[in-house]
């Protein structure tokens, strides 16, 4: 069996106990090995065979998964926070499917949560933003145009940018033509759940001078919107005026 499985943020400790078993049992492992903590591949057994993907093309880590000496054996590909979200796993799975093999997902805790936990702070705020967009700047591989990043700010929503760090200049300048006002809150949030975790808070328009002032040139989320001000709304789940199924609103 072949086993997807999502290291986590950065975190040893925050891999799920199901992708834990899978890398303590697995027989080889092919991890991303420019952003995977190295520290998950201790809980390897000795016997196990790693192999690191930073380096290898699509064509080469599928001949190791389907080399004729390893179809009896477990395999990991080992990639980090939950491969669900840019982690090339489909184009993985379809040519699995052409050799028919069998494969199996792990979720994992993505990047974008160890971000919040970061930040201490709610992506959803009652009257501040009900939905979070997560999104990436064209670069080698393109966006479409459907989703370009001024058209999507234009919602106001709750905005997390993977992959942009390099281009910040242009976010901002984007940013603010969809809606955005340059003082509206933004934060970098770097290695988020790593021990060299930063968070760096600065506005819109700031951001390009608040990451190279901190010497951050990749590995870090941007977040933006108003959930990162000081004002919203209570929930209601929790208001004593509010009845629901569970409880009679105090009168």
């Amino acid at each position: 069996m072949i086993y997807f499985v999502g290291a986590g943020p950065g975190a040893p400790d925050l891999i799920t106990v199901r992708g834990k078993k899978a890398i303590e049992t697995a027989d080889i492992i092919i991890y991303a090995g420019s952003l995977v903590n190295p520290a998950l591949l201790e809980d390897a057994k000795g016997t196990c065979k790693c192999y690191n993907s930073a380096g290898m093309t699509l064509e080469e880590v599928i001949s190791v998964m389907t080399a004729p000496g390893n179809l009896n054996k477990s395999i990991v590909r080992l990639h980090t926070g939950d491969p669900c979200l840019y982690g090339a796993i489909r184009e993985q799975m379809d040519l699995l499917d052409q050799y028919g093999l069998g494969y199996e997902v792990i979720p994992g805790v993505s990047s974008f949560i160890g971000a919040a936990a970061a930040l201490k702070t709610e992506y959803t705020l009652p009257e501040v933003s009900q939905t979070v967009i997560l999104t990436r700047m064209e670069g080698r591989t393109p966006v479409p145009e459907k989703e370009d990043i001024a058209k999507l700010a234009a919602h106001g929503a709750t905005m997390v940018i993977f992959l942009t760090t390099t281009m910040l200049g242009e976010l901002s300048r984007r940013l603010i033509q969809g809606g955005y006002a340059p003082d509206s809150p933004a934060a970098i949030v770097y290695k988020a759940t790593w021990p060299d975790e930063l968070v760096v808070r600065t506005t819109v328009a700031e951001l390009e001078q608040a990451a190279d002032a901190n010497g951050i040139r990749k590995m870090a989320l941007i977040t933006v919107g108003g959930f990162l001000g000081q004002d919203y709304e209570r929930s209601k789940l929790y208001d004593p005026g509010f009845t629901h199924e569970f409880r009679e609103a105090v009168r």
